[in-house]
């Protein structure tokens, strides 16, 4: 028998995943890291119990048990139909949207930004996700690349991590110098103020996850074919880079969480729940005709709140 959850019944213990296709398995190494609970070995086809045990309640989540299935289904199919409505009104009213999506790898981004965007005509609700800069765009001003994406009148946009790599992975990946780190973080709130002024609805989400349902996460693309592609030699470094994205993350807060333009963390261990919290944030701070607010309701404050949820941690 396996161990016991706090609700008594016996915790399976983890099996042993089925070796993935040679032309799609990694053909480096993952390095081995510890951890004040144990440690851990991406490629060992095994999840080390601990990280099983740990990963809901990591980092202090709130909750013991993931949101089940039923209300899931229940509410999502209730809150995408309220999504249709407000998409008609962007396209009439012609409001400008942009929702930021940021956070530590594998803590959910893609998968919200789905969910969001699942039953919205495509044409008037876009994902931004940009690859790596060209050579040219390095010699642009930093903010160029993202200008270019931002929404004519009726858009949504989303963008699937967005100008913030300079303040979380380009300098903990030294793909940036300190002083541009620096220089960006004095930027960010005037280019953010110049986006409110041209009345651009601009809400930022920090999908923040415990290290233990990282590394579960990470455990899940390795061995699962259909995963496998979400890894990348960022994710192996970033293992062992945890404090170092915590530090970035915390002096982000500092420089760039202002009034007028907030930011919206997420506890995200649970990916259900934090979805249907995202989506209930941005029809609430919106109002559009018709608005069920028995379905919208203001999004649950153990799940998404200001940066000092955190401290709660």
């Amino acid at each position: 028998m396996g161990d016991k959850k706090k609700d008594g019944k016996a915790r399976r213990k983890p099996r042993a995943r089925e070796p993935l296709p040679p032309s799609i398995a990694p053909t480096e190494d993952a390095p081995r890291i510890k951890t004040p609970s144990g440690s851990f070995d991406l490629d060992d086809p095994v999840l080390p119990e601990w990280v099983d045990r740990e990963a809901l309640s990591s980092d202090g989540y709130p909750y013991d048990k993931q949101i089940k299935d039923k209300l899931y289904e229940e509410d999502l199919e209730q809150l995408q139909i309220e999504l249709v409505k407000l998409q008609r009104h962007v396209g009439e009213a012609g409001l400008r949207i942009v929702l930021v999506f940021e956070g530590r790898d594998a803590a959910g981004k893609g998968g919200s930004i789905f969910a969001l965007r699942q039953y919205l005509n495509p044409r008037s609700a876009r994902v931004v996700a940009l690859p790596k800069p060209s050579e040219v765009e390095r010699g642009q001003w930093y903010f160029q690349r993202y200008v270019a994406h931002l929404p004519t009148r009726g858009e949504m946009v989303m963008f699937d991590r967005s100008w913030y790599n300079r303040a979380g992975v380009e300098p903990v990946m030294g793909f940036c110098t300190p002083e541009q780190h620096r220089a960006f973080l004095e930027a960010v709130p005037d280019f953010e103020h110049l986006l409110i002024e041209q009345d651009i609805i601009l809400l930022k989400f920090w999908l923040n996850i415990g290290q233990a349902t990282q590394l579960k996460r990470f455990f899940e693309r390795r061995h699962d074919p259909l995963k496998i592609w979400k890894l990348s030699p960022i994710d192996y470094k970033a293992m062992h880079k945890w404090d170092d994205y915590t530090r970035a993350r915390d002096e982000m807060f500092v420089a760039t969480h202002r009034p007028a333009t907030p930011w919206s963390v997420v506890r995200a261990n649970d990916k259900r729940r934090a979805r249907l919290n995202i989506i209930r944030h941005v029809l609430s701070i919106i109002d559009y005709p018709g608005k069920d607010a028995d379905v919208v309701r203001k999004p649950d404050p153990l799940i998404l709140n200001d940066p000092s949820i955190l401290a709660k941690a």
